[in-house]
């Protein structure tokens, strides 16, 4: 099998058999604009088929394998957001990895960039555990939201222009359901920071006229209603970033302290 078929039982998969799939980009847009629930959107997201180049890859990655999860099942679907249903902190990623959240069906778990991104969450109060291995794993954010910007394993981690419009109502859908909650918004990478902007201003934010540049550390004020929201950035967790020092735990940890304190 090229996917976990869903409602088999995976540790949680937020799809049902009866769960509708969207087929191509004008699914998606109803499929998201119809979602009354986090729980109904998510599990929209999980069976999305929208997207046939995303679609070959992630499932061909699941059968083909890692020699060193030759033996797991992979879950090769796209990756639901995931996190607290009223967030005070959302994250904000481009994509799953190929053997991180394509093998594990949970967001940034099961590869290097997750395992700082949630040892910093944890060492920050933000996430119960500090490791996240596996859906099913015990592992929960606290007041913390994540979702990615495609939910999709792309080729050479590099979705396709047209992937990333297809994909945009379901991001868009969901960071308007958590709006109200959110008081501190990180974007991960400059990747993320580039595709929240449309995603911020469909779901009824006041925006700056003129887009500020990502960096790390970056922070910029913005509204929802009358509540001040900070937007802030953070360099990607990526294997790249860390090994070269780019990245280190303390820089992690001064952006969650930064944001936790900011969502009080």
């Amino acid at each position: 099998m090229s996917f976990v078929p869903p409602g088999t039982g995976w540790p949680e998969d937020p799809a049902t058999a009866d769960t509708p799939v969207a087929l191509d980009p004008a699914d998606v847009r109803r499929l998201a604009a119809g979602a009354v629930t986090l729980a109904e959107l998510t599990a929209g997201q999980s069976v999305c088929r929208a997207c046939p180049r995303l679609v070959a890859w992630r499932e061909e990655v699941a059968v083909a394998k890692r020699r060193a999860f030759a033996e797991e099942t992979y879950w090769g679907r796209p990756v639901p957001g995931w996190g607290a249903e009223h967030p005070r902190i959302l994250l904000v990623g481009l994509a799953p990895a190929a053997h991180g959240g394509n093998r594990t069906g949970r967001i940034f778990t099961g590869d290097r960039s997750g395992d700082w991104l949630f040892a910093s969450l944890h060492r920050t109060g933000l996430a119960a555990q500090e490791t996240s291995t596996r859906a099913g794993d015990g592992q929960r954010l606290l007041g913390t939201r994540v979702l990615a910007s495609v939910r999709c394993a792309p080729p050479a981690n590099k979705p396709e222009p047209s992937e990333k419009a297809a994909c945009f109502p379901w991001m868009a859908r969901e960071v308007a359901m958590v709006a109200r909650d959110v008081r501190v918004i990180v974007a991960l990478g400059g990747y993320a920071w580039q595709a929240v902007w449309p995603a911020l201003k469909d779901a009824g934010y006041a925006l700056p006229r003129s887009r500020p540049p990502f960096g790390h550390g970056a922070e910029t004020e913005i509204r929802y209603g009358d509540e001040p929201v900070t937007l802030i950035g953070c360099y990607h967790p990526s294997q790249q970033n860390t090994f070269t020092g780019r990245v280190t735990a303390q820089m992690l940890d001064e952006i969650f302290t930064r944001a936790r304190s900011l969502a009080v």
